[in-house]
Formats: structure tokens, sequence, C-alpha cells
């Protein structure tokens, strides 16, 4: 099946699941999506298996050898991550930029932390054993927030508009730092610990991080320039895209964070200043209009491929008790990271017990640590990492994203 083929049959089936759930089932639309892909997915595992239907078969091979990884990172993120921040309050952001910080720095740092030491010791009580350093290359892919899986359900769903910048502020800004730990690990993985020192890793921080922070800033304010010199809606939409595609093929060739960089580029184009000074009022409707249809059909996909990702899957008893396990660590390190933080940083985080509930549940994982998951090298651990991965992903969106606005309301209650 070739490329044009491929996405045909991607779009036809998000189409027709996306239709099915707005008219009969009425789920908020990435969770419905995901939930029909899931059907779908067993149908056509038993149409294969039991059945042995031609169709399934070759539906299922597609499936299967699908590089979900490749064709999230390195062609959807880009332009998911700068409409998701596009569309952001950047002066809210600003105005929480230190709670936001910590919880993206030191959160995600001893969020891995916490993961890796409880899973450690948990597949050793289970009989299935991980080793100390790919339980932390497991954390270091599940500590970071999704920024694509809590802008979709977020943004649809009643929290308070401070608790809701907070969460999503540190949505956006978490995967450079969890990313930067990931691929330190990785390198051991591949190297071995002699590889490991701590000036190797500060510095592929700087250059990942602050470089992908810098850099964004550099493209964002181009674009203002760009698109401050003239007034023509449809030049103005192809110039953000070609600052989107191009800036993120350079950040990837300077080897610094790409998704930082769209975050900020995003941020900075869709500031509300920006916009006054750059936009005249027909061009921010149609650029409004362009990048939220790009975002929802971007997300209506991802979701789809998500739920298709089932097939081909490793499964046992063994892994699934595992999984479960996993998604209960999860939950704690979420917990443990947040009420200590907020007690440490009590002033400059400012939240209550209650709004504190709030941020822990909006702990949202999605594409981003499945594709992080997939992007291991073919050894022994990867199947249970992907499993357990998936496990918490499917957990995290269906669960927590259709439980979120109860939670919300029950601890904003008077």
């Amino acid at each position: 099946m070739d490329a044009f083929q491929l996405v045909t049959l991607l779009i036809v089936l998000c189409a027709a699941l996306a239709y099915i759930n707005h008219r009969f089932i009425r789920l908020p639309n990435v969770i419905g999506l995901l939930v029909l892909s899931l059907a779908l997915s067993t149908i056509v595992w038993v149409s294969n298996h039991i059945f042995h239907w031609q169709l399934a078969a070759t539906l299922e091979n597609v499936i299967v050898h699908l590089d979900f990884s490749k064709a999230l990172l390195e062609v959807m993120l880009c332009f998911m991550l700068f409409a998701g921040s596009f569309h952001s309050d950047t002066d809210a952001i600003r105005k929480e930029a230190k709670s936001i910080g910590i919880m993206a720095v030191l959160g995600t740092i001893l969020k891995t932390v916490v993961v890796a030491g409880l899973l450690y010791q948990c597949s050793r009580w289970l009989g299935a054993p991980i080793e100390w350093i790919y339980c932390l290359l497991f954390g270091a892919l599940i500590a970071p927030t999704d920024p694509i899986a809590v802008l979709g359900i977020l943004n649809r769903t009643q929290v308070p508009e401070r608790i809701k910048t907070n969460i999503i502020g540190e949505s956006l800004f978490n995967d450079g730092v969890g990313i930067v730990i990931f691929l330190t690990i990785l390198e051991i993985v591949e190297k071995g610990a002699e590889s490991f020192t701590v000036g190797g890793m500060l510095l592929l921080f700087v250059r990942e991080a602050v470089g992908g922070i810098l850099f964004g800033g550099a493209l964002g304010y181009g674009a203002f320039l760009l698109l401050k010199s003239i007034d023509d809606y449809e030049v103005e939409i192809l110039l953000t895209l070609a600052v989107v595609m191009g800036g993120y093929l350079l950040a990837d060739q300077l080897h610094i964070s790409g998704p930082l960089a769209m975050v900020v580029a995003g941020l900075i184009t869709g500031a509300k200043t920006s916009r006054q000074k750059s936009m005249s009022a027909t061009t921010e409707r149609y650029m409004d209009q362009f990048w939220e249809l790009l975002d929802m059909g971007l997300n209506a996909i991802l979701f789809l491929l998500i739920g298709l990702r089932l097939i081909g899957l490793a499964f046992s008893g063994q892994l699934l008790v595992l999984g479960i396990v996993a998604i209960g660590i999860t939950l704690l390190a979420r917990l443990v990271t947040v009420k200590l933080l907020s007690a440490l940083f009590r002033k400059t985080i400012g939240t209550t017990h209650r709004e504190q509930n709030i941020v822990i549940w909006s702990g949202l994982k999605g594409g981003l640590s499945l594709a992080m998951a997939l992007s291991i090298p073919n050894l022994p651990v990867k199947e249970p990492i992907v499993f357990i991965t998936y496990a918490i992903v499917l957990f995290s969106i269906i669960v927590q994203g259709l439980s979120i606005e109860w939670v919300a309301r029950r601890n904003t209650a008077e």
C-alpha cells in the first residue's frame, strides 16, 4: 500500500468513526474515536484469526507495519504542537511561568525516578523483573504529561482557568525535559554506562531544551515580522505553514528540541499583542479556522492510530497484570510529585489541596509516550514496556479523560 492509499484509508476510517460517534455514541471526539478504533481493531483481529477473511488480513498487515513512532514524531507533532500553543492564552501562561517551570522540570525528573523505583520493585514481586536502567527508561517516557492529549480533552472541559493554564503550560513544556532524559538513558542502554557523564547530560539538556526554546523564539519573532509586513490571509497562512515545517526540519538538523521550538513559536505568533500588530481581523479569523481544522484532523488520525495499534501488540496474562500495576504506579507517582512540589514551593505554586487533586487527575498520557516506547531498539524488554505504556495511555485517555470534569466539579464545589 503506497502513501496516498494509506492516508486515504486513515481519513476514510476517521470520517466514518467520527460520524458514528457524533450520530450515535456522543462521546468527546478524541475519546469516541479511540474507543471505536479499539473496537475496529478487535473486529479486524477476530475476522483474520478466526474467520480468516483476506481483507482483514490485509488491513492487519498494513496496521502492524505502520511506523507509528515516525508518523507522530516526524510528521504530525510539529503541526499539533504549534496549533495547540497558537490557540493557548500566552499572557496567562506567562503569569504562571514559575509554577509551570517547577512542574515541567523538577516534576518530570521526580516522576521519572519515582516511577522507575516503583516499577523496579513491583516487577520483581510479580516474577517478571525489569532491570533498573530499563525502569528509568520507562519512567522518562511516561513521566511527561502529553500536550496533545491534554489540549484535546482539557480545552473542552470545565476546569478553573488558573488550574487549566498550569496543566496546559506544564504539558507544553515538560516533554522537552522528558525527551532529554529519555535520550540520555537510551544512549546508556545502547553504548553502556561508561558513555554517561553528568556534564554530557547537562550539555544535552542545554542543547535540546534551551536551544529549542531560543530557536522557537527566533521562529516566532520571524513569523511575526513576516505577517506584519503584508495583509493577505492566504499568503500569511502559507507563511505559518512554512515556519512550522521548515523550522521543525531545521531544529532536527541542529539537534535541538523541535517540539519545544514549535511550542514557543506558536505562543509568540498566537499571542494577543502579536495578533493585534500583525493580523487583520480577516486574517485572524481565517488563521484560527485553518489551524483549528488542521489540529482537529490530525488529532482524529492520531487517536485512530492509537486504537488501531492494539493489533500486533504482545499480550499475556502476566503483561496484563503488569499493565494494571503500572497504571497504579503512574498515578501514585503523579500524586507524590504534585503534593511534594506544592508543599515545597507553596508560595510559588499556590494551589489548595482540592486544586491539586484536579492537577493530579489531569496528568494525561498519550501518543508521545507510546511513540517513544515504540522507538526503543528491538530488545527483549521492548514488548513489556510498549504494552504497559499502551495500557497507561488507554486508561489515561478513556478513564481520566471522561472523568476529569466530574473530578473538577467535585473539587471546586462549595
